[in-house]
Order: structure tokens, then sequence, then C-alpha cells
């Protein structure tokens, strides 16, 4: 299968998935909360190589993806909606899909209140003073109210990588040294 059809199928199966959740959500009351669980849940599949593994690799079956996830998911204090979410996309054989599945319910969340939506990803965690001034720098840009997503990656070394829609802008360090360093050959 080429791989635009992979990436086709996943935000297929998210969009669908992302917008039954956002829907019992909306009719539970419990948007914010929702949104707190799925960015706990999105924390820890960032932490763990364990966890990334179990969903995105064919090998489990739908059983040992169900009793891991629902594993996780208690011992984390994921429970509700959200925790019988898991476990249902496990039974399904979607985990694979899970991380798309979340970023697609905070696109539709974000919308829903009238924000735009930024995927921010920096070398370490930002202070809350940090995020405001991001938010604020961006609504700047914007001119809309702007939730922020934001995902540790110490491997950019340093700067942000922020997408706002398909706009992204790399000001991380790891792109300003590679861009140094493609310059320098072709000066020398």
């Amino acid at each position: 299968m080429p791989v635009a059809d992979t990436s086709q199928l996943i935000s297929g199966v998210a969009e669908r998935y992302a917008s039954s959740l956002f829907e019992l959500a909306l009719e539970a009351g419990s948007l914010d909360a929702v949104g707190t669980d799925l960015n706990r849940v999105q924390s820890l599949i960032d932490g763990s190589d364990d966890l990334k593994r179990l969903i995105g690799s064919p090998v489990f079956s739908a059983e040992d993806q169900f009793k891991a996830i629902s594993a996780v998911a208690e011992k984390a204090g994921i429970s509700g909606l959200v925790g019988n979410f898991l476990k249902v996309v496990a039974r399904n054989r979607r985990l694979f899909a899970l991380p798309g599945i979340i970023q697609a319910f905070r696109l539709i969340a974000a919308r829903h209140r009238g924000e735009i939506s930024a995927d921010v990803t920096s070398a370490h965690a930002l202070t809350p003073a940090q995020e405001t001034e991001l938010k604020a720098t961006l609504k700047g840009v914007t001119g809309k109210d702007v939730a922020v997503n934001v995902t540790v990656d110490p491997s950019i070394l340093g700067g942000l990588i922020v997408k706002v829609g398909s706009r992204q802008i790399d000001t991380s360090l790891r792109t300003k040294l590679s861009t140094l360093k493609l310059a320098l050959k072709e000066v020398g």
C-alpha cells in the first residue's frame, strides 16, 4: 500500500472516530474533560516507546491491545468517555490511528469554540508565561484565539516549530544548524 493511501486511511479513520467522540462529549457536556484526558493520553504515548509500539504494531492481537490499553487507562486514571473510547478503538483494531484521532478531536473542538489550533514543538516544556506570550503572538498574526498543543521534542535542540493549519514556521536550532551546514558546503 503506498504511503499516501496509508495516511489517507488514518486521516479518514481519525476523522470519523474524532467526530463521534466529539458528538458524545458535546451531548455529555464534557468537552473540556475529554480534551484534557486526550491530552494525557497523547503525553503517555509521547513518553513511552512501548506504548508507541503497542498502538502502531499489527503484531499485537486485538485482545492484547484491548487489555494493554485498558490497563494503561486505568493506571493513568482515565475513565468515563475517554476510557471507554480507548477500549472501543482497541476492539476495532484502530489504535494505530489514535494520535490522528486526538489531533482531529483538537481541531474539531477548537473550530467549535471559534478558535484555530496550533501545534507547537519545543525542545523544552513552555512555562505558563511563555505559552501565554505565544498565544498572544499567534492571535496577533491570525486575528483569532489560538488553542496551542505543545509537544516536547529535545531533538530540535532549541527554538520552536509552530504549525497553524497548513502553514509551518520552523525556528528550531536543528533546522538552523542544517541550513548553516548546507550554506557552508556550497561556499566550500
